[in-house]
């Protein structure tokens, strides 16, 4: 294998797919990276969850693949200045890199024993938006269990249908739900729609990568939308010269969509940042490891009464400002979880809407057409 590459594009690729990099005491390889030079040079990274591969600009003079350390070559290239990089094989197991003035040889392994990359087949698609995308996973990721008894709710589950895309997260106590657009192949759906569950962490390591996509600065028309492919048990992201393969999370999703409200009879609409300051306010008397916060909607009040108490800290009343419709109404309320689904809420008000203090209560943008909902579980007394 004989390359040459420019620092700057060299220590870009690594930086993407170095997160994709694996600890495995019977399986020492994945701490390497694996360096392909055929008709384009790849640089690819995996845990054998995951695996990123980053096409890098550059010139092939001989074909080859070889693995080397990842934190040893990722630190020392990111240390070079940017100009024209060497990197050629030599004595089967090092790796001999020089550039003006500077000449090193770092010790690395042949690819042979290094894990097979997953092949999806890339026949039917599904392309996204990377703005769309990204604020969906933002607004959902948050919600998963992070537990290992329900293995599918560990993972967000993605409901293709025809140009539309939803996604929904739940760990049993609160519910975030993500419509956006979707362009579907005609392949793509053999039905009205596919269900599939990816996994938290590879929707993180996606969402990083969507972040580097967008800050490129030589962004065009083709570089702003993700492209996936589905296989079996395996799903494929593609952005821009980076893929993401990674497993599926097998089983059936839970019908979410019994457990969100209807018929409600109290509404209050109130400014997010107000009510944001007044819940972080009487959270601070909240009870130690409940975390229950009481939310209290006096009818033509115009306004909503958040209170805590704790033996050991003492007790707090503080009132925000808002248009209150319906029926007397309160629940208590995990703080913790009803701040995280409302910072994920876009737009200066929130419409909060109640049934009673025994069933979940649904917050959502004032002005989003139902766009995106969070769902809470009350804390029964």
């Amino acid at each position: 294998m004989n390359i040459s590459i420019l620092q700057e594009n060299l220590k870009q690729g690594v930086l993407t797919v170095m997160h994709g990099i694996g600890k495995n005491l019977n399986l020492p390889i994945l701490s390497n990276l694996l360096i392909k030079a055929n008709e384009e040079i790849t640089i690819t990274a995996t845990n054998l969850e995951i695996a990123i591969t980053n096409v890098i600009r550059g010139k092939v003079n001989k074909k080859g693949n070889f693995t080397v350390d990842a934190k040893i070559f990722s630190d020392y290239i990111s240390l070079l200045s940017n100009k024209k990089i060497s990197i050629e094989q030599v004595n089967n197991n090092n790796l001999a890199i020089s550039l003006e003035g500077c000449k090193t040889k770092i010790i690395g392994e042949p690819s042979d024993e290094y894990p097979i990359i997953p092949k999806v087949e890339k026949n039917n698609f599904c392309d996204i938006s990377i703005s769309d995308l990204k604020k969906a996973l933002s607004q959902t990721i948050f919600a998963v269990s992070i537990g290992e008894i329900r293995q599918e709710l560990n993972g967000v589950l993605f409901v293709f249908k025809k140009n539309e895309l939803n996604l929904a997260s739940t760990d049993s106590f609160r519910l975030a739900e993500k419509k956006i657009k979707a362009a579907c192949s005609d392949g793509f759906l053999n039905e009205d729609e596919k269900k599939i569950i990816i996994p938290s962490k590879t929707l993180q390591e996606l969402n990083r990568i969507l972040s580097l996509a967008s800050s490129n600065e030589v962004m065009d028309s083709e570089s702003n939308f993700v492209r996936l492919y589905l296989g079996e048990n395996q799903i494929l992201f593609n952005v821009g010269n980076t893929e993401l393969v990674s497993r599926v999370i097998e089983g059936q999703y839970p019908d979410y969509a019994q457990i969100i409200p209807s018929n409600f009879k109290t509404f209050a609409n109130v400014n997010k940042n107000e009510l944001v300051r007044a819940i972080k306010t009487s959270a601070l008397f909240s009870k130690a490891k409940v975390n229950d916060i009481n939310l209290d909607f006096p009818r033509d009040k115009n306004k909503i009464i958040i209170s805590s108490s704790s033996g050991q800290l003492g007790e707090n009343i503080i009132e925000v400002e808002a248009k209150v419709k319906g029926e007397d109404n309160g629940m208590v309320v995990n703080y913790k979880f009803l701040l995280e689904g409302l910072q994920a809420i876009e737009g200066e008000n929130i419409e909060i809407k109640i049934v009673d203090n025994k069933i979940p209560c649904v917050a959502k943008s004032e002005k989003d057409d139902d766009n995106y909902l969070y769902v809470i579980m009350p804390i029964r007394q």
